[in-house]
């Protein structure tokens, strides 16, 4: 682990968790411990386009906030934490959702191998965000059907996450 270098929860082949590197688990392609948040109003998801210089995925858009417990904090402070960090939003009333686990390539030699904890928020559209630009790019509301024929026509637009999350998990769109 590089020092300095934020140690995430990654999960042993028990179950168990133990501590590692954000890099060294994305490299090493290590199951480890994620969060997913998703906020609708009006039917529409809050989306964001990650920042260019992201360490991947950069420019691609995604769901409301995505990000890493620390090691030892709670998911559900994880996601409360990173939404205020990424989007500025201030605190908003999460629900936890469930969860999911998948295996993604994300590019320049990285692996996403997540257990997800899912959280969902219904907010009102006049949301103050203040989004972070070392984070987030651009942000939009968007419905579902619009954002299935935005996939259906141009996949690679999105994060891989996002688009197994929009098939696993629909409910979650809007």
């Amino acid at each position: 682990m590089a020092l300095g270098e934020p140690r995430i929860p990654a999960i042993a082949a028990d179950g168990s968790l133990y501590p590692v590197g954000k890099m060294e688990a994305h490299r090493n392609g290590l199951l480890h411990v994620a969060v997913s948040v998703f906020l609708v109003s009006n039917g529409r998801l809050l989306i964001q386009r990650r920042a260019d210089a992201k360490y991947h995925c950069g420019g691609l858009w995604a769901n409301t906030c995505c990000s890493h417990p620390h090691w030892d904090e709670p998911a559900a402070e994880a996601a409360a934490r990173r939404l205020t960090e990424e989007l500025g939003t201030g605190r908003v009333p999460l629900t936890a959702v469930g969860d999911l686990t998948y295996r993604a390539d994300v590019g320049g030699g990285l692996v996403e191998h997540e257990h997800v904890h899912l959280f969902y928020g219904k907010v009102p559209v006049e949301l103050a965000l203040a989004p972070d630009p070392d984070e987030v790019a651009a942000t939009r509301w968007i419905g579902i059907g619009e954002l299935r024929r935005e996939m259906a026509a141009d996949a690679g637009r999105f994060a891989p996450w996002f688009r197994i999350y929009a098939d696993r998990r629909p409910d979650l769109m809007g």
